[in-house]
Parts: C-alpha cells; sequence; structure tokens
C-alpha cells in the first residue's frame, strides 16, 4: 500500500479549513484513505469528525495510507500538501 509520513507544518495545525480540504481529497479517491497518528490511532479521512477530533497540531507526525492505483501517489502527494505546504 502506498503511504507517505509527514510531519504537520501547515500554520495552526490541522483546523476546519485543511480538513475540508483533506476530507475532499479523500473523497474524491475510489479507494479508502487512512490517517494514523504517532499514537497509532487510525482514522478514515473520509469523516470530517474522526479528523477534527484527531486535533492535529502542527510539529505532529502522521501517515496517510491508500490502497494502490494509478492515482494513489498523486492523491497521497496532494494530501501531504495540504499538511505541509511548501511556502
Amino acid at each position: 500500500m502506498p503511504t507517505r509520513r509527514v510531519i504537520v507544518s501547515a500554520h495552526n495545525g490541522v483546523h476546519a479549513r485543511p480538513v475540508a480540504e483533506l476530507v475532499r481529497l479523500a473523497q474524491s479517491h475510489g479507494a479508502p484513505v487512512t490517517l494514523r497518528t504517532s499514537d497509532d490511532t487510525t482514522v478514515d479521512l473520509r469523516s470530517v469528525l474522526a479528523v477534527m477530533d484527531l486535533g492535529i497540531e502542527s510539529g505532529d507526525a502522521v501517515v496517510l495510507e491508500t490502497a494502490a492505483s494509478d492515482t494513489s501517489d498523486a492523491l497521497l502527494d496532494e494530501l501531504v500538501e495540504v499538511l505541509a505546504p511548501k511556502e
């Protein structure tokens, strides 16, 4: 399964706007996408409430994972850009 490990650097962590973008991207993908925190809590990235409940802050490490497909690498790259935008 394709995965990406990322250190969150989004300003103010992962609040409503980035969560909405993460969920939108995950929902557009044909397979489930999961986000795992450093304490091994795993949530379906298609659920706004599940992601918001994690309280992810800047500096936290997370792992994104989805099933292999033609678009999985591009999707994971887009998700990483939301969590750790290049400034």
